[in-house]
């Protein structure tokens, strides 16, 4: 058997663009002439960081942290842990974490508390989306793109089993298994 996929658009690249230009102006704002890092979490924040650094109009860095949570799955293993960490110190900084999905909130919860244990200056969350039906663990977070619904979305850096990352739109994915 052969899984045939189907990508249904959730949201287009233009209402992806609007939202993060809003969210690196505000960022500016919020920092006011303060340096800031960005710290992606690997591979799925990549794009949005991109992105999202243009919008922004300060001093800005980046540094890139990676965590396993979801293997080759649609679903998170419920098991988070740290697959490359940061390669400078946090300690006394502005640091934005990126994050391209808020899902179930154990993997924003375990970087939070690892990232906090460093002493930033101030620490601070952007998710480009927010999948609330599917929370386990509160999160605060500060700049949020879009919520959506509870559905498996590709695209703009997110992926399936490696897949579907370079899509501009960010898609559902639905499977179905045919018979070959």
């Amino acid at each position: 058997m052969t899984q045939q996929v189907t990508l249904r658009p959730l949201i287009s690249r233009e209402r992806i663009t609007a939202r993060v230009s809003e969210i690196g102006q505000r960022i500016t704002q919020d920092f006011a002439g303060e340096p800031v890092m960005l710290l992606g979490v690997l591979k799925g924040a990549a794009i949005f960081l991109a992105d999202l650094a243009r919008h922004i109009t300060l001093d800005t860095s980046f540094d890139f942290i990676a965590v396993s949570s979801y293997g080759n799955q649609q679903q998170p293993s419920g098991e988070v842990r740290l697959v490359k960490d940061v390669d400078e110190s946090l300690e006394g900084k502005n640091v934005i974490l990126v994050e391209d999905i808020l899902d179930t909130g154990l993997t924003l919860t375990y970087l939070r508390n690892l990232l906090l244990a460093r002493r930033p200056k101030r620490l601070k969350i952007a998710v480009l989306l927010d999948k609330t039906p599917r929370r386990l663990q509160p999160v605060a977070v500060d700049y949020v793109g879009f919520e959506i619904p509870d559905e498996f979305v590709v695209g703009y850096g997110m992926d399936f089993a490696e897949r579907y990352r370079n899509l501009q739109d960010i898609c559902i994915l639905e499977l179905a298994s045919e018979a070959v």
